[in-house]
C-alpha cells in the first residue's frame, strides 16, 4: 500500500491535534503528515491518496488581505495539480455556535477547487447530528468531508473520526 499524504494546517492547534488522531486511527505507518505551511505542488503530486485538514477560515480569508495564514499561502497550489486518479478526503474544524451561518465553509471551498481539477472526494458525512444554519461544505445534502467542532463538541471528536475513518478505509485501500 502506498502512503497517504495528510496535508494539514495550521500547526500546533486543533487541526494539528485532529490530524494526529486521524493518523493514529488509520495507522501511523500508513501516513505522512505534511504541514501546508511547508508543502509544495510536488508534495501533492507524489501522493495518490490525500487527506486534507483545514480550519474554518472560509473563502473570505482567501479573498481578503489576510495573506499570512498557512492555507492562504498554500491554497493556490491546489489548482496546480491534476487529481485524476487520486483519492481525496477532507476534514475541517469549525465552531457551530459562533459561525453557524458558515459552519466549516472551508471544507466546501477546498472541495470545489479540488473537484475542478478532477479529484475523487470520499468521506461524505450526513448532516444529521450537527447543528448549524448554513455551510458551503454541504453538497448534495451531505457534508463533503468530516466536520469537527473542538470548541463546543470535543467529546464527539473521537467517535466522529472513528466512523469517518471506517467509511474512507475501503477507498484508501486500508
Amino acid at each position: 500500500m502506498s502512503k497517504i499524504g495528510l496535508f494539514f494546517g495550521p500547526e500546533k492547534g486543533s487541526v494539528h491535534r485532529v490530524a494526529e488522531k486521524v493518523k493514529a486511527a488509520i495507522g501511523e505507518q500508513n501516513i505522512d503528515m505534511i504541514s501546508v505551511n511547508d508543502a509544495s505542488v510536488s508534495d501533492l503530486e507524489k501522493y495518490d491518496k490525500i487527506i486534507f485538514g483545514i480550519s474554518t477560515v472560509g473563502k473570505e480569508t482567501w479573498d481578503s488581505t489576510h495573506t499570512n495564514t498557512d492555507w492562504s499561502k498554500f491554497f493556490p497550489n491546489i489548482s496546480k495539480v491534476d487529481y485524476s486518479g487520486k483519492t481525496v478526503a477532507i476534514f475541517g474544524l469549525g465552531d457551530h455556535l459562533t459561525y453557524s451561518s458558515h459552519f466549516v465553509n472551508a471544507i466546501g471551498v477546498l472541495a470545489k477547487a479540488l473537484q475542478k481539477n478532477n479529484a475523487t472526494i470520499v468521506g461524505q458525512v450526513e448532516t444529521s447530528g450537527y447543528e448549524f444554519d448554513d455551510s458551503e461544505a454541504v453538497i448534495d445534502g451531505k457534508f463533503i468531508g468530516l466536520p469537527i467542532d473542538e470548541d463546543f463538541e470535543a467529546e464527539l471528536t473521537d467517535e466522529r473520526i472513528a466512523n469517518w475513518i471506517k467509511s474512507i478505509k475501503p477507498s484508501f485501500g486500508i
